[in-house]
């Protein structure tokens, strides 16, 4: 199924969010048939019979916070008069005129001078601040009551959404998640967003039935829970009991308990943070059940895992962390010492700067520093390797595979983080990292430079990627060192997207480069940057260390 139809100016139309809104409506009934609920089939066909100003009145309300809405406070030119628009809302029971509010909702939809005419009298400090008042009102209306009841003297109305939890439901099923909203339509009118088009197949749905949905809700609840301090113990447990199909689903869970299991390490609840990592196949998960046992003191626990972990390292990552702490581990218990690998000799550049500007960072020092017109300095960290590799690698990354794309608004595939994607695209990358073989690899990133610019990408960095440097980097970086980078990001592209020298250098004539990592006063390499280093010095890539002391510190 393509995308959807694009005009020239869509927001030359006063209606483009209703339009927006009827386009979900069409592309939920034709992908999503078979998921949809009776409720939600109904809401779509009743809706389709409404007055446009009616349709556009709901929409307006549906795009907004909340669900309260002040009848003045929804004049729109092109719906015309509210009160008509809004009659067979409340017909159908959308839009509800006499909701009992709390005192507290009150206060959300009335201005200062608003709750003095309404509730002048309960209040002591008529000359203090709205929210002042707040405390000593809610003790005295513990009440509800309807917007007429509590505002007798104010000419208005208040319409309250009924179907938010619907609509909420149906932008669920069309993004997948419930953090995009509709301004995405808007963002892509206005071109602030642009994203590739991408054919979807009958099999590219993330919400696969009508569990699938429920479960999604469900889970989208417990981390409003969580997130809100209720007591964890019941939503953990509501969560393991969460019987899923869906692996997409499950990774969501996954990602639920271990964030979960974080917070439970960081209030020291160690015995529940135990209990879930334990069950948590969400990458990482492992490690932190290492690291809680030899905190509860459980060593030989401890010991056990690492050295399972050992011949199973799930990613450079944890091998570097289990590095690190089986000497440890079998120390504690009496084992012989262990003498650590030392680490390689890196170039090292020591350097006395005055800081000339305080607002500006240490990189952008040692750049204005080392740069000289004959070898230019970019200050490019991680976008330069993953924006070359994005570049090349395009038409794999945005493969229209079945479970990888669900609607068009995204920036990448679902499935990125996933270990199986490289493997599922293994052909396809192999075809894009074959062109660094015979030199293709120059001109397909040159062309996709200029047909692609300002689309999303996981991996480009267009505000990071001038001609100028591009042009650069192809001239300077020689193809077996792309090659290198680009496997190594497919290997775990959550780990090491991330870490890469803050600084590139080129030679033009010389055709050469060095890159560069910054440290100022203080500052030491993280455990993501050991890894890069390691990675390049392996591979013989010019790579240095910087550490900068600022000269007025040591004057």
């Amino acid at each position: 199924m393509a995308l959807f139809p694009v005009t020239a100016n869509p927001l030359d139309d006063p209606f483009y969010y209703l339009n927006n809104f009827m386009q979900v409506l069409d592309w939920l009934e034709h992908r999503y048939a078979d998921v949809l609920s009776v409720e939600e089939k109904r809401f779509i066909h009743d809706f389709n019979q409404l007055s446009r100003p009616s349709r556009a009145l709901l929409v307006r309300m549906v795009m907004r916070r909340g669900i309260h809405f002040r009848a003045s406070k929804l004049q729109y030119p092109e719906i015309g008069d509210t009160a008509s628009a809004a009659g067979p809302l409340l017909a159908l029971g959308w839009i509800d005129e006499q909701a009992p509010l709390s005192v507290e909702a009150l206060f959300e939809v009335l201005l200062k001078a608003e709750i003095l005419q309404c509730l002048g009298a309960a209040i002591d400090l008529p000359k203090g601040k709205k929210t002042d008042w707040l405390p000593a009102l809610s003790v005295q209306f513990p009440e509800t009551r309807c917007f007429s009841q509590w505002c007798v003297p104010l000419d208005d109305r208040l319409f309250s959404l009924t179907i938010m939890g619907l609509c909420d439901r149906l932008r669920l099923m069309f993004f997948g998640n419930l953090y995009q909203d509709w301004s995405e339509f808007v963002l892509a009118d206005l071109g602030i967003f642009t994203y590739e088009k991408v054919e979807f197949c009958a099999d590219s749905r993330g919400l696969r039935s009508r569990e699938d949905v429920d479960a999604c809700v469900f889970l989208h609840d417990c981390q409003q829970r969580f997130e809100a301090g209720e007591a964890l113990a019941g939503i953990v447990e509501q969560v393991n009991g969460l019987a899923l199909g869906n692996p997409w689903l499950q990774r969501r869970r996954d990602k639920l308990l271990f964030q979960m299991g974080q917070y439970c390490e960081r209030t020291a609840d160690f015995a529940t943070a135990l209990s879930i990592y334990r069950e948590c196949a969400w990458p990482g998960a492992r490690w932190r059940l290492i690291r809680v046992l030899e905190r509860c003191g459980e060593y030989q626990l401890a010991l056990d895992l690492a050295s399972h972990a050992e011949q199973t390292a799930q990613s450079a990552a944890e091998q570097q962390q289990l590095l690190r702490v089986l000497p440890r581990l079998r120390r504690k218990l009496g084992g012989p010492p262990i003498k650590r690998a030392s680490r390689r000799d890196m170039l090292r550049l020591d350097l006395q700067l005055p800081r000339t500007d305080p607002a500006l960072s240490v990189e952008y020092h040692v750049q204005a520093h080392l740069a000289q017109e004959s070898a230019p300095v970019h200050y490019v960290e991680n976008s330069l390797v993953n924006s070359l590799f994005g570049l090349l690698c395009w038409p794999a990354i945005f493969a229209p595979l079945p479970g990888a794309f669900f609607h068009p608004f995204q920036r990448g595939p679902v499935d990125l983080l996933n270990e199986d994607f490289h493997l599922r695209r293994a052909d396809l990358f192999q075809a894009c990292l074959a062109e660094l073989d015979d030199g293709r690899y120059r001109q397909t990133i040159r062309d996709r430079y200029a047909a692609k610019w300002g689309v999303q990408s996981p991996f480009v960095f267009w505000g990071v990627l001038s001609e100028e440097l591009l042009d650069q980097a192809l001239d300077c970086l020689p193809a077996d060192h792309l090659k290198h980078w680009f496997h190594r990001l497919l290997l775990d592209i959550k780990a090491n997207r991330a870490g890469m020298p803050d600084l590139i250098q080129f030679w033009p004539q010389d055709k050469t480069y060095r890159m560069i990592e910054v440290k100022g006063p203080g500052d030491r390499l993280q455990d993501n940057q050991l890894r890069w280093l390691e990675f390049c010095h392996e591979h013989q890539m010019p790579i240095a260390v910087c550490y900068v002391q600022w000269a007025e510190q040591s004057a």
